[in-house]
């Protein structure tokens, strides 16, 4: 090769190909993130070692395109990746490569619900899509629960919780991610006799419809009481834990937020601690579940109108929980709380609202300017080992981890990079 042909082809080959070495394939072998929160929905997974310091420029990049509207985070099976985005009178689901991110098929509905509570912040959707079996199962923003072929995208039913079941209508519109049981899918539905609603995914008909509270924007949680499967769930006035069998009430605490703006999902940990919150005068709460017999008892540990999680997610790592309080309107506050007392171990404003990915020993953290960042939370502090900026504010999408691969999104971007 002459030395005109080579500068020619040096001068040709982009920046980054020239500084990166590109990133490993993914593992299809990693643990699948197949619905909001991942594999048992408490945003934590198992996970390959993963870097704990980058370059300046960041984790390297595997892919980067551009999205339409919307909050949803993905969900990821067998090299797909799943979520969700609106454009002009439309709600699309969007089946794409986890290699290349290119599309594998979309899936649009016509949509006429529009939010005048926000319009700096767009119009969803919000929620993430539930991965079951050769299913996927989406919620939209006005109210349609739709199972589609993963394969394919073909609609196979689809049931209207606002309009067939009149369900509670929000102003911001449906943001609750349907969760798996067995052969249903439960989503809250809100009103007398349909507060939660659960589903056969072969077919869409009801197989239960309990109680008769209003619904909020939060997306309910499994979990296992000393052998008692219970759905733990925030409603409008209440947290609740429902028989996911038959939908029966097993207990309930007082919680209530202005005007049904309780948004986060509730976090159950060791000792069967639960910790619920939300802005608008809701505050947060420690929630203690004993099991008696085939009954559980419910019991109030703790109360503090001061911590308040607006939106996203609170993590559970040891003895303490970690998320963002406050923000409505106002900076948010980085707090560390001891889950069985809500001691206040520290609260600091160097972060900005963020959400969270813990794996490896490392809490993955996305602030909503877009700053990626590998932090170690302690009761003594949160000591931050990596950042770099690569996303735009209204990063509110909670990251995905399959591998060492994360899947991060801003309100109108989807890209994904290489944490080995």
């Amino acid at each position: 090769m002459d030395r005109r042909t080579f500068l020619t082809l040096a001068l040709s080959t982009p920046l980054l190909a020239q500084t990166r070495k590109p990133a490993p394939p993914a593992n299809p072998h990693a643990l699948p993130w197949t619905q909001w929160g991942g594999p048992t929905r408490n945003f934590q997974t198992d996970a390959p070692p993963l870097k704990d310091t980058w370059p300046a420029a960041g984790p390297p990049v595997v892919w980067k395109r551009p999205l339409g509207e919307g909050y949803s985070s993905t969900a990821i099976e067998n090299g797909v990746l799943y979520t969700m985005y609106g454009r002009p009178r439309e709600e699309v689901v969007l089946a794409a490569s986890c290699e290349t991110g290119k599309t594998i098929w979309e899936q649009a509905n016509p949509i006429s619900f529009t939010s005048d509570a926000a319009p700096q912040q767009g119009n969803g959707p919000y929620t993430t899509p539930l991965v079951a079996g050769d299913r996927l199962f989406t919620t939209g923003v006005a109210g349609t629960l739709q199972c589609l072929d993963k394969k394919t995208g073909k609609l196979q039913w689809a049931q209207e919780l606002w309009t067939t079941h009149h369900g509670s209508q929000l102003m911001y519109g449906y943001s609750c991610s349907p969760i798996a049981f067995r052969d249903t899918v439960i989503v809250p539905v809100g009103g007398r006799g349909r507060a939660l609603m659960a589903f056969r995914q072969s077919d869409g008909s009801v197989v239960w419809s309990r109680n008769d509270f209003g619904n909020v924007y939060s997306s309910p949680l499994l979990i296992d009481v000393d052998g008692l499967e219970q759905l733990a769930a925030v409603m409008d006035g209440a947290v609740v834990g429902v028989n996911p069998h038959n939908g029966d009430l097993q207990w309930q605490i007082p919680f209530r937020a202005d005007y049904s703006i309780a948004v986060a999902t509730p976090v159950f940990g060791p000792g069967n601690l639960l910790f619920v919150s939300a802005e608008y005068n809701a505050g947060a709460k420690g929630i203690e579940l004993k099991r008696e017999g085939m009954q559980t008892k419910a019991t109030e540990l703790w109360s503090n109108i001061r911590l308040r999680l607006h939106h996203g997610n609170a993590m559970r790592i040891g003895d303490g929980i970690y998320f963002s309080s406050g923000g409505k309107g106002s900076q948010s506050i980085l707090s560390a709380v001891d889950a069985r007392s809500g001691k206040i171990y520290w609260q600091e404003r160097s972060i900005e609202k963020a959400t969270f990915v813990w794996a490896d020993g490392k809490l993955i953290t996305l602030d909503q300017d877009g700053t990626l960042m590998i932090a170690h939370p302690s009761p003594q502090g949160f000591r931050i080992s990596a950042r770099a900026p690569l996303l735009t504010h209204l990063s509110w999408s909670p990251p995905t981890l399959v591998g060492s691969r994360l899947y991060i999104r801003d309100r109108r971007t989807l890209m994904a990079v290489d944490l080995a």
